[in-house]
């Protein structure tokens, strides 16, 4: 099961990256602004984050297996809607239903594995999340393909043909019942919960600070190496692929560093080393200086996913897990869903130089908060 849900995950993150690469072709393809086009993406995280909390919470009153089939049902109907997409209005709607399914499938993934490794959780979402950079070098490799031979389109309906395929095999393996019943969302009770102390509420700040940042960054890096830093589409492709193919292995050490020491704390040296990075990544005018900030970013943001997971699921109780988890990621993923429209806005009225500062200093707000928290 972990190996089926890891490469599930790795299938759609290979969807949600695939974009970013290609944004270009997108662009001129269907004519879009560098607006439209962080609405795109916007829109996928706002469902992507919108999501989170009716699936988690369902997942533990009806089964995990009860959401992920469906999910992955649902990510094949975004990709082949996605791939087909001739106007800006098809590209918002299969953007939203990828969004969706994605957001179907987060949730009740981390809770099943969760389930399964008690006394490792930390390390075995690691590997989860590793599954999420294995998508992204794939998307790379595809994007750098489609580049050559083939047009944005195209990547999407083999990756509808494989999360089909990855839906058989979950059904075969899945030893869980399928359950479909009235089940209660208790909203109130779970915001309460997620919002009783200061701590869990500064925390939730920091988290969407943090994903604000990520998503802007992610959604137009390759765009801003090419257009800034004067990097050719192969170049900037294969320096976007740097972020997952180090992601494999930073993601699993991480989780595993933060079961023998405090969560908190390693979420706030990546914080730092990442907004260190981002620095680097704007003032460097070398391609042997971008590559360094960007190696150093993905030490630094590969770092709080495991960590960040684990550090919810600690805190919430046994039997409302999957709802915890997905009510916190709603409001901070929500938040951070603003990212690439925050960018693309900027990037249109200014440059892509004052939208990564802006990413920048958010990044360091964050590390600041959870700093803070840590001494009190």
């Amino acid at each position: 099961m972990l190996l089926v849900v890891a490469l599930g995950w790795a299938a759609t993150q290979t969807g949600r990256f695939v974009l970013p690469p290609l944004l270009p072709e997108m662009q001129a393809d269907l004519s879009l602004s560098l607006t439209q086009a962080g609405i795109v993406l916007t829109v996928f995280n706002t469902a992507y984050a919108v999501t989170q909390y009716p699936s988690g919470r369902l997942s533990d009153s009806l089964s995990r297996a009860t959401l992920l089939v469906p999910a992955l049902v649902v990510l094949v109907v975004g990709s082949v809607l996605i791939g087909g997409a001739t106007s800006y209005a098809l590209i918002v709607v299969g953007a939203g239903v990828f969004g969706v399914g994605m957001g179907m499938y987060a949730i009740p993934s981390r809770a099943l594995l969760s389930d399964l490794f008690v006394r490792h959780r930390g390390r075995a979402l690691g590997v989860l999340g590793a599954g999420a950079d294995v998508g992204g070098g794939l998307a790379s490799a595809a994007a750098v393909l489609v580049l050559a031979v083939a047009t944005w389109r195209t990547p999407f309906f083999p990756l509808a043909a494989a999360l089909a395929g990855l839906a058989i095999l979950f059904v075969v393996w899945n030893a869980e019942s399928y359950v479909v019943r009235p089940a209660r969302l208790g909203v109130i009770e779970t915001l309460y919960r997620l919002l009783a102390t200061p701590s869990q509420r500064w925390a939730l700040l920091a988290f969407a600070l943090f994903y604000f940042m990520i998503n802007g960054v992610l959604s137009f890096l390759p765009a801003y190496l090419r257009e800034v830093k004067g990097f050719s589409p192969t170049l900037a492709t294969a320096s976007y692929a740097l972020l997952f193919v180090l992601g494999v292995g930073i993601k699993p050490v991480a989780g595993g560093v933060s079961d023998r020491f405090p969560r908190q704390r390693v979420a706030t040296v990546g914080m730092l080393v990442g907004a260190a990075a981002l620095a680097v990544l704007m003032l460097s005018n070398s391609v042997a200086g971008i590559l360094v900030g960007i190696v150093l970013f993905s030490v630094g943001y590969k770092t709080q996913f495991p960590v960040i997971d684990a550090l919810l699921m600690d805190a919430a109780p046994d039997g409302n897990m999957g709802g915890d988890l997905g009510a916190a990621r709603t409001v901070f993923l929500g938040v951070g869903s603003l990212g690439p429209a925050f960018v693309g806005v900027t990037a249109d009225r200014f440059d892509y130089t004052v939208a990564f500062v802006g990413l920048t200093v958010s990044l360091f707000a964050a590390a600041a908060i959870l700093f803070w928290q840590g001494r009190r």
